[in-house]
């Protein structure tokens, strides 16, 4: 067998997706699946659709390729580029939306091909990533891009947590319904779709959820089995859909600190130490070029992760119970962030069940 390696346990997923959209269509709010957390790998996206999501959404062109023999609406989370207009409206049936520039070029992308594409303009309430942080650039830009004949204005968005940590709560996913209300006021049009947010939304889905909010984007949900506000457990779900197992390379009894004057490491950063006196380093063949170290978990609990460089993942192993040999597999589990940076790479092994 080939290390490292991920395995994914679809059945699991599948599970999770179900346990997730009951919960949602409880609230009646549809789920786009977000499937950049597994490059988009169809069998693995498949597990969605028979989990009963809406729509595959993705933050990269390329992976929505990957979908297109998937029959179900495919989403672009990520603002397009202007360069990938032409593979936007071919491969994306809605995006999200914050420039008229970039709307130009996808209407005329669309009338090429004649296909109307639907778009999800942004709104910015706080967090700073994309969206119209000002409502009258809103405005102007909905006047605008009505007049676009290929383009279709299918709602209003949000997006939270993700780049300044806000969390969703009642009143500002309010302002984005109330935005949504004026909107179709002044145009006399009528908004599908008001997309609430991610899986850091789901905590309010317990009767706190603002009525006219009908839509999630949705991947650590549905991937990992939490919600991603403040990482609690969503009732019925599994958390080890994902498992990562990493061969060991190296075991040997060392000291707990560096011997000589320290100074930068491998990235830039000058490394602190705790001084544990000698103990058993495990060396696994696996670094950050892979993965992230802070949200990996090992199964066994015995073990505690001191560190790594790109190539190496450093462990401590000597209050384990077990007697760890060179050649052996450590499994662990992991929070979403790894999880999606564990997929990306192409020198750990995907195997799904």
């Amino acid at each position: 067998m080939a290390y490292p390696r991920i395995t994914i346990d679809t059945e699991k997923l599948r599970h999770n997706v179900k346990t997730v959209m009951k919960l949602a269509a409880a609230n009646h709010i549809t789920v786009a699946g977000v499937t950049k957390g597994f490059s988009a790998n169809p069998e693995i996206a498949k597990a969605y659709v028979d989990g009963g999501v809406t729509y595959l959404a993705d933050s990269r062109i390329q992976n929505l390729k990957r979908l297109k023999d998937l029959d179900i609406p495919k989403l672009m989370l990520r603002l397009p580029m202007i360069s990938e207009a032409d593979d936007m409206v071919k491969y994306a049936d809605i995006s999200l939306n914050s420039e008229v520039e970039t709307v130009k070029a996808l209407n005329k992308a669309a009338e090429k091909i004649n296909k109307v594409h639907d778009i999800i303009l942004m709104v910015d309430l706080g967090d700073l990533r994309e969206g119209y942080f000002h409502e009258e650039d809103l405005m102007e830009a909905v006047e605008e891009i009505l007049d676009f004949k290929w383009i279709k204005i299918r709602g209003l968005g949000v997006n939270l947590t993700c780049y300044g940590g806000v969390i969703p709560n009642e009143r500002i996913l309010q302002r984005l319904v109330d935005t949504a209300t004026r909107v179709e006021k002044r145009f006399n049009i009528n908004l599908e779709i008001i997309s609430g947010g991610n899986s850091s939304t789901i905590h309010l889905l317990q009767g706190r959820l603002p009525q006219g909010i009908n839509n999630l984007r949705m991947g650590e949900a549905l991937l990992m089995g939490t919600e991603a506000a403040y990482g609690n457990r969503i009732e019925g779900t599994d958390d080890s859909v994902f498992t990562l197992e990493a061969q060991v390379i190296e075991v040997k009894e060392k000291p707990s600190v560096p011997t000589e004057e320290i100074g930068r490491d491998a990235f830039g950063k000058v490394p602190t130490f705790v001084d544990r006196g000698v103990r058993k380093r495990i060396l696994c063949a696996i670094g950050k070029q892979d993965m992230d170290l802070d949200t990996l978990k090992p199964m066994d609990q015995g073990l505690i992760i001191l560190g790594g460089s790109s190539d190496h993942l450093i462990l401590d192993g000597t209050d384990s119970k077990i007697d760890y040999k060179v050649g052996d597999i450590v499994s662990f589990k992991m929070h979403y962030v790894s999880m999606l940076r564990i997929m990306t790479s192409e020198y750990v092994e995907k195997k799904t069940i």
